[in-house]
């Protein structure tokens, strides 16, 4: 359900932390080392950052976050000790005190799953097949959608597109029967008549109709043993 950056060197603290994420199928990439981190989130998105403040230039890996372009919104975790606090402005989402324990750990990541999903649908691209119509220059053609993501979609069997140019998707979502129009640019073409868009302009009431579908699908990808923990409520 996405993908945690933990930074920390305690091989304890990383075993608790990754087993309690397990739980909640959250993929942990470990990194020991703060300037390999600052690399990381240069060029790979995650859902969520855990940053062991014990470590020499925490507080400037927190700020940087904020200042990635593809993980500012991340969700953000602070391992901490009793009586240390962050020097930095920005605090972070969620504390974790030191000594952890399985207990307590479960009950934050509990806390957290919601916006780390939340996260996670911003990136989702979610495959699909369905026609759709592309509008460039005053002409039509016809395609199909084949995935779809709150920023950009991919399509097929398109004309002939060159990259940086604008153009009109039209297509509706299964289930809806909303005809969507959205402005997009043209990221890539192949000689396949394949091309991936980036989404410039949706009209609001269709943004929420496709934040609320995508949010479905995302939310039937989510394993049993997931969602049994919170129908216990």
């Amino acid at each position: 359900m996405g993908r945690v950056l933990l930074v920390c060197e305690d091989a304890d603290t990383v075993q608790q932390l990754a087993e309690g994420m397990q739980q909640f199928a959250i993929a942990t990439e470990v990194c020991a080392d703060v300037s390999v981190a600052l690399g990381l989130l240069n060029r790979k998105k995650f859902e969520a950052v855990i940053v062991d403040f014990g470590l020499a230039q925490a507080d400037e890996l927190l700020e940087q976050i904020r200042l990635s372009p593809s993980n500012r919104t991340a969700v953000t975790f602070a391992i901490t000790t009793a009586g240390k606090t962050s020097r930095s402005e920005l605090q972070p989402n969620f504390l974790m005190e030191k000594p952890l324990s399985a207990a307590s750990v479960g009950r934050t990541f509990k806390a957290a799953f919601g916006l780390i999903v939340r996260e996670r649908r911003r990136s989702f691209r979610c495959p699909i097949d369905i026609p759709a119509t592309i509008q460039t220059k005053g002409e039509e053609a016809n395609c199909h959608l084949v995935n779809i993501s709150e920023g950009g979609l991919a399509i097929t069997g398109s004309p002939a597109l060159k990259p940086g140019a604008q153009v009109r998707v039209l297509f509706t979502l299964p289930g809806q029967v909303l005809r969507f129009k959205i402005e997009s640019e043209v990221c890539w073409y192949d000689e396949k008549g394949r091309a991936g868009l980036r989404s410039l302009m949706i009209p609001s009431e269709q943004k929420s109709t496709l934040q609320q579908w995508l949010a479905v699908k995302l939310e039937q990808d989510l394993p049993e043993s997931v969602a049994r923990q919170f129908r216990r409520e």
